[in-house]
């Protein structure tokens, strides 16, 4: 008969451990996200262009989303615990780098050294909590991971906004010292080892290589193309590139004796709806936010705070709507709250389809509610389906596979959303600027800045003050109409995804779980 008092002891190590663990993912989520509302005021102190910037943010992403996978492995082989404690280290160290940055070409570096950080902690610390939780609580688990992660997101301009009116930027850097270290020591002390005892220690080398780079030429080809054109060589070349190294990585999967993701993941059609919905939102809603908190700062005028402030109202619908999709799991399994969570998302994405200059921001704030309500239903079902229900011993092989969805959807996000919204603004504004009188350099250059950042005003000073006037009122439409347009693009592709993961995701029997 086992000892109450003991049962009680594992019981609040475990819950202890979660806490340690979600704190490791806010600050890699947080880090996700809060860079986007400091750009301004980064764009000013390097006089650099949107695109570099633009890099700055998605480096972190780029390198956490090509590297996660083999991280997931890595966790499933020498011990979760082990690569979590790993990733914390590497995370909090790089950040310095990262806060210390004369240019921006030392920021992407920072950025992109704590992506290797993230891409440890991420897998290790989703696939730390089957080993601890089973049965309604292991789905409180997931909630809470996920109601971490997405809150992290949603409030991390907020947060960034705060730090870089009070402080300054790099103390969004300098402030995952104290709480990187403070996370190390719990896991440290309070969370147990686990690792699949059967895994093999063989990396699968040539295919990491192959996924990292199909993923690093496809968020280069999105980034780099609204400057250089998408008919450049550059950019044809790495989009051909992105096309042939997945389809080798496909291959090689197939035929190595110990492959980097065990392809028969891929069989489990749940898993596959859970995956295509987990792209999905993070691609929405990474790109919605990073655009968002541009256009509140350029186009009306708003302070950091302020800007990151106006998104929290998608908090409300994350948090009032996680426990309802928890249950929904439970009873009616995941793939219903998915679908209607995806369905739900796509219409508040749509809602800013309509977005203008002057468009009230009582709308702004209610489009976000239904944006979170949808982020809401679909977060605990996917993980839980991507972690929870796939076979243990590949549980940090699909964790890797699952987080690798979010921050290569979340840059793809930025990257695509951005490349759409700028060639709408640019196609918007041409004949006002080259009215205006502007030389190619100085269209390029105006065409490529934010509209209040000091690149943009050194492009039109030569012009007279009336005409500064008009070449500045045709920025700040464009800019709203290539927003508009964008979330109308991200709004169709989420109700794409509704369908097409209605299709994919097999309808069985009420789910029952037992009580822990």
């Amino acid at each position: 008969m086992s000892d109450p008092a003991a049962t009680l002891a594992v019981s609040r190590r475990r819950w202890v451990s979660l806490a340690a663990t979600c704190t490791a993912a806010g600050l890699v989520w947080l880090a996700f996200a809060d860079l986007a509302v400091a750009i301004p005021n980064i764009a000013d102190e390097f006089h650099s262009s949107l695109s570099a910037l633009q890099w700055a943010n998605n480096a972190f992403a780029l390198v956490a989303g090509s590297l996660v996978i083999a991280c997931g492995k890595f966790a499933d082989v020498y011990g979760r615990r082990r690569m979590l404690q790993l990733g914390l280290a590497l995370f909090t160290g790089f950040s310095v780098v990262a806060a210390l940055a004369p240019d921006v070409g030392t920021l992407v570096i920072g950025r992109a050294l704590m992506g290797v950080g993230a891409a440890l902690i991420l897998p290790a610390s989703l696939a730390i909590i089957p080993p601890q939780f089973s049965g309604r609580a292991q789905l409180t688990a997931f909630g809470v991971w996920q109601a971490v992660a997405w809150g992290g997101q949603a409030v991390a301009p907020a947060i960034g906004g705060v730090i870089t009116d009070v402080l300054d930027w790099r103390w969004l850097f300098w402030i995952n010292l104290p709480l990187g270290i403070a996370a190390f020591a719990v896991v440290r002390v309070f969370t147990p080892e686990s690792k699949d005892e059967e895994a093999s220690s063989r990396v699968d080398w040539v295919g990491l290589v192959t996924i990292g780079l199909a993923v690093f030429a496809l968020l280069y080809a999105l980034t780099d193309g609204p400057d250089v054109g998408w008919a450049s060589p550059l950019v044809i070349g790495l989009l051909v590139a992105t096309v042939v190294l997945a389809i080798a990585w496909v291959l090689v999967e197939q035929r190595v004796r110990e492959p980097l993701v065990d392809l028969s993941l891929f069989r489990l059609r749940p898993y596959d709806g859970a995956l295509t919905a987990n792209l999905m939102m993070n691609l929405s809603y990474a790109g919605l936010s990073y655009l968002l908190v541009l256009w509140l700062q350029n186009v009306r005028d708003y302070s950091p705070i302020e800007a990151g402030l106006m998104l929290l109202p998608a908090t409300v619908g994350i948090f009032a709507f996680i426990p309802l999709g928890g249950r929904l799991d439970a009873s009616r399994g995941g793939r219903f709250p998915v679908v209607i969570g995806l369905a739900v998302l796509g219409i508040g994405l749509a809602v800013f389809g309509a977005l203008e200059s002057d468009t009230t921001l009582w709308l702004i704030g209610g489009a976000l509610v239904v944006v979170g309500v949808g982020l809401g239903l679909l977060s605990t079902p996917i993980s839980n389906t991507a972690v929870g229900d796939v076979p243990q011993d590949l549980a940090g092989t699909a964790a890797g596979v699952f987080k690798m969805s979010s921050m290569v959807g979340g840059a793809l996000g930025v990257a695509l959303l951005s490349a759409f919204a700028r060639g709408f603004a640019e196609s918007d504004a041409s004949s006002a600027f080259e009215k205006a009188g502007l030389d190619q350099a100085d269209l390029d250059q105006a065409e490529s800045a934010l509209v209040n950042s000091a690149s943009f005003s050194d492009a039109i000073k030569s012009l007279p003050s009336d005409i500064q006037g008009a070449v500045t009122s045709a920025s700040i439409d464009a800019f709203s109409t290539g927003l508009s347009r964008a979330m109308a693009v991200a709004a169709l592709l989420v109700l794409l995804a509704a369908v097409a993961v209605s299709a994919i995701w097999p309808r069985r029997a009420n789910r029952v779980r037992e009580p822990d």
